[in-house]
C-alpha cells in the first residue's frame, strides 16, 4: 500500500513520468480534464473559505459548535484538493492508455458532506435565534 502510495505521488510531482505512458490523447481532452481540476481546486478554496467565514463570523454561536463546524468545512477543502489533483492523475493516465475513465463516488460524499454542515449552520442560526 505505501508503494502504491509513493508511485501515486510520483506521478503528481513528476510530469514526465505520467507522459511516459500510453499515448498522448488529443489536447482538447487533456485541456477538458485541467478544466476540471481547476473547478475542483476552487471548490476546494471556497470550502476552506466557508470555513473561516463560519469561524470568524458566527461568533454567536456556541465556541464547540461553530468549531466543529468550521473544522469539517476546512477538512473537506483540504481533501477535496487534494482528490482533484489524484483525479486529475488517474484521468489523464486513462486516457494515455484508452481505458475507460475512473468512476469517483467523491462527488456525492462531496455534496452530502457540504448539505449537512449547511444543515448544522441552519440548526445552529435557528437555535441561537430562539434562545435569544
Amino acid at each position: 500500500m505505501i508503494k502504491r502510495l509513493l508511485a501515486t505521488l510520483r506521478l503528481w510531482f513528476v510530469p514526465g513520468r505520467l507522459q511516459q505512458e500510453g499515448h498522448t490523447p488529443d489536447y482538447r481532452f487533456s485541456l477538458a480534464n485541467e478544466r476540471t481540476f481547476l473547478a475542483w481546486v476552487r471548490t476546494a478554496l471556497a470550502l476552506v473559505a466557508g470555513g473561516m467565514a463560519v469561524d470568524q463570523f458566527l461568533t454567536d454561536m456556541r465556541w464547540w459548535v461553530r468549531t466543529a463546524i468550521a473544522l469539517a468545512l476546512l477538512v473537506a477543502g483540504a481533501l477535496c484538493a487534494l482528490r482533484a489533483v489524484n483525479h486529475w492523475t488517474r484521468c489523464e493516465r486513462a486516457m494515455r492508455r484508452g481505458e475507460d475513465l475512473p468512476a469517483s463516488r467523491f462527488p456525492a460524499v462531496l455534496a452530502v458532506a457540504t448539505t449537512v454542515a449547511a444543515l448544522l449552520v441552519v440548526a445552529a442560526v435557528v437555535l441561537g435565534r430562539a434562545g435569544t
